[in-house]
């Protein structure tokens, strides 16, 4: 009985281990995840760009199925051709969308989906994380000699 408890510890011990061998060193490269983000971010504001056209007098109905047009149209290009997303092109040269031709660029900044992520992090962080910082810094900084190497 015992044995099994012991070989859970020491698993979860290996595991661990191999985490932090394996995020050790990485990095996070911004530009390339704000590549990332602004090839699907046309996709996420579609519904903005619908509303603002909407406000605007146009008929909602007639919007949401020429938008799901063209995200299909685009979507076509980016998982089979392997291009760019062309779904804010699309929109732009679409005269059903011309109430937002002039701010389509503001209608998809990625700080509007974000909701309230910043304040979320930063209260974990400050709520969750740094007390436990606070209460183990004796063991920060301390090496660790033994490990699984990957």
């Amino acid at each position: 009985r015992w044995w099994r408890s012991m070989r859970g510890f020491l698993a979860v011990d290996v595991v661990l281990n191999l985490l932090m061998n394996i995020a050790d060193g990485m990095v996070v490269w911004p530009k390339v995840v704000e590549k990332h983000v602004m090839e699907e971010l046309p996709f996420m504001a579609t519904e903005v760009i619908l509303m603002e056209c909407v406000k605007a007098g146009g008929d909602r109905q007639e919007l949401h199925e020429a938008i799901r047009v063209h995200s299909m149209d685009a979507g076509k290009v980016v998982k089979g051709e392997g291009k760019s997303n062309d779904l804010l092109e699309r929109i732009a040269k679409d005269a059903l969308f011309e109430a937002v031709h002039d701010k389509l660029g503001t209608l998809v900044d990625p700080k509007l989906f974000i909701g309230r992520a910043n304040e979320q992090t930063q209260e974990f962080l400050e709520e969750e994380i740094q007390p436990v910082l606070e209460k183990e810094k004796g063991l920060l900084g301390k090496e660790v000699v033994d490990g699984v190497n990957v």
